[in-house]
């Protein structure tokens, strides 16, 4: 979709009630966690690549941002939407919902960025500045495709400690046996472009008069385990919008759609949209 100068690209998976979803860090408009139930459901998935991710124009100005995702649902003749905002999708889906508010039926937060997460000061900031530059990323990501596909449960060991807080055994305890192969394909299409360094700006914001803005019913949805974005994140949000609930899964981390605790998840957010459906 062309707005001006800038292209937003984006996908439609399913159909029936319509869900603008933002995805999270080094993603896309090709992303699928958790989209299967949300269609066997009756509802259809709007994803927008947000700035700097695939085709869609380079921006730090997210309220722009956010202006033509708002322009995407006129030209889908959509009056409104369920909002579900991902990960470092966070600030995002908190920015579009304060905005527009008569666009939004309601609003979910998964394992998101809620306040000011990596400083440059960490040395998770540093390494994530270093390995996925926009010069860097796509051979960062080809080697960790190609060495998921060859050694699918050999990378997964290496990589879980960053998206968890819990050992390796108590990790094996929450998978189940589709999680290899869809920890495999999500390295297998993730790309950061320049997308992850706006995120990494977007991320540094305070966004708490934002969050109090938001009027829609929200749900808050997080794993007692994740070490990528901690718990802090979904308390700070649930202080600050009015009518807001939590669900704070014993999932296995951060990727709450895979692993044992799936359905759990599946089922408490389809059964919160379903209650606010007209």
């Amino acid at each position: 979709m062309k707005c001006g100068e800038s292209i937003v690209e984006y996908s439609v998976y399913g159909k029936g009630t319509p869900i603008l979803l933002f995805h999270g860090g080094h993603s896309g408009c090709q992303e699928e966690f958790g989209y299967t139930k949300l269609a066997e459901s009756g509802y259809s998935v709007v994803t927008p690549s947000r700035p700097g991710y695939g085709r869609t124009s380079p921006s730090e100005d997210l309220r722009q941002a956010c202006a033509h995702y708002k322009l995407l649902l006129d030209q889908l003749a959509l009056d409104k939407v369920h909002v579900i905002a991902v990960s470092a999708g966070g600030p995002t889906g908190i920015v579009f919902c304060s905005m527009f508010p008569d666009r939004v039926t309601s609003f979910t937060l998964q394992s998101a960025v809620t306040q000011p997460w990596l400083t440059p000061e960490d040395k998770e900031y540093k390494v994530a500045k270093r390995i996925f530059s926009p010069e860097r990323e796509k051979r960062t990501w080809s080697m960790l495709a190609a060495m998921n596909n060859l050694l699918p449960k050999l990378t997964f060991k290496m990589m879980a400690s960053s998206f968890s807080t819990l050992s390796y055994r108590e990790i094996l305890e929450r998978l189940d046996s589709r999680s290899y192969e869809m920890f495999r394909a999500m390295n297998n299409r993730q790309r950061s472009y320049s997308g992850f360094f706006i995120d990494m700006e977007h991320t540094q914001q305070d966004y708490s008069k934002e969050l109090a803005g938001i009027q829609s019913p929200t749900l808050i949805m997080h794993s007692h385990n994740d070490r990528l974005v901690s718990l802090s994140h979904p308390s700070y949000a649930k202080a600050r919008i009015p009518n807001s609930q939590m669900c704070i899964l014993d999932s296995w981390g951060h990727l709450i759609w895979m692993g044992k605790h799936a359905a759990e998840y599946d089922d408490t957010l389809i059964s919160f949209l379903d209650r606010y459906n007209d």
